[in-house]
């Protein structure tokens, strides 16, 4: 691996300031034109936008949905030559997908290289998610990155349609009820078993992930869609050292922070590997810990989540 990365073969643009308010080129896509929908959050007044929520029977507001729209809101409060580099989130209480979410943005800083903006999530009155980011001007610097893990590269791997074929014959109604719906986020797992096994196993996992349709050029999106999709199974990487699978009726689960850094450009719809591990869960929490790669090896974000995971007795 080079110590100097190459940049994207397809570099997003930083010209446009609003995040979600070009229509994807994502073809049949539904799914990732009604991400980008929620994602386009309508503005009532100076730092103060309104977001709502795909309504699917969740009980809750997924979390990434809570961190991509946050984002979107800090980014329109920003000029266009700033970039997210870093944010770090709070989930104070569960979202209601019955109504809107408000987000109100607080310009904690503008200074010469970074500007820092606080947002928060309000639903009923109360707080419900809070937020902070950070933006910089691009410039020179020092150059170094980790390595790629070597997995299969996401030809390798079977397929929406083949996963689905392979994986629901197999597993409960439940999971299988969330694979069958269309999502804006494909995902290749490089291990299926992990979707079945009852086994502990070391608590590590690799995903190929991306838009399920192309996305416009705007960097701030990609970013946005990247936040949204880092929530995905990040929590889940816990529960592998215990044999516990995601929708386990015995464990209650729940993100109770979530960190990003963005570090080098990227498209969200070009495959990213997302490797994902856990160095400890204890006292009903788990902390997961992901690095996202383009396919030729940038690393390009990393992620840190504590999660709520609480055993549950079967009365409760």
């Amino acid at each position: 691996m080079p110590s100097k990365p190459s940049e994207p073969r397809s570099k997003p643009s930083h010209k446009t300031k609003d995040a979600a308010a070009t229509p994807a080129e994502n073809g049949d896509s539904v799914a990732l034109g009604n991400l980008l929908s929620i994602l386009d959050l309508e503005q009532l007044e100076v730092n103060l936008f309104r977001g709502r929520s795909p309504q699917q029977g969740w009980q809750r507001v997924f979390g990434g949905q809570v961190l991509g729209q946050a984002l979107v809101a800090a980014v329109r409060t920003v000029d266009a030559e700033r970039v997210a580099h870093s944010l770090h989130g709070y989930f104070l209480l569960g979202g209601d997908p019955k109504v809107p979410i408000i987000y109100q943005v607080e310009r904690v800083r503008d200074g010469r290289s970074f500007t820092t903006r606080r947002v928060t999530g309000i639903q009923h009155g109360r707080p419900m998610f809070a937020m902070s980011v950070s933006f910089h001007v691009e410039e020179p610097g020092l150059d170094y990155q980790a390595e790629m893990p070597k997995v299969p590269m996401p030809e390798e791997l079977p397929n929406e349609a083949q996963l689905k074929a392979k994986l629901l014959p197999h597993v409960p109604d439940n999971i299988r009820s969330y694979w069958e719906r269309e999502r804006p986020i494909e995902m290749r797992p490089t291990d299926l078993s992990r979707y079945v096994s009852r086994d502990k196993r070391p608590p590590e996992q690799y995903i190929w992930m991306r838009a399920s349709g192309k996305l416009p050029d705007a960097f701030p999106l990609h970013q946005c869609v990247l936040a949204y999709a880092s929530d995905f199974s990040l929590l889940d990487t816990a529960l592998i050292a215990h044999g516990k699978l995601m929708f386990d009726k015995d464990i209650q689960l729940a993100s109770l922070d979530h960190a990003l850094w963005f570090h080098r450009p990227f498209r969200a719809d070009e495959w990213l590997l997302y490797a994902q591990d856990s160095p400890s869960s204890h006292g009903a929490r788990g902390f997961c810990r992901g690095s996202i790669f383009t396919r030729e090896g940038v690393l390009v974000a990393s992620v840190c989540q504590e999660g709520l995971m609480r055993e549950m007795k079967a009365s409760e």
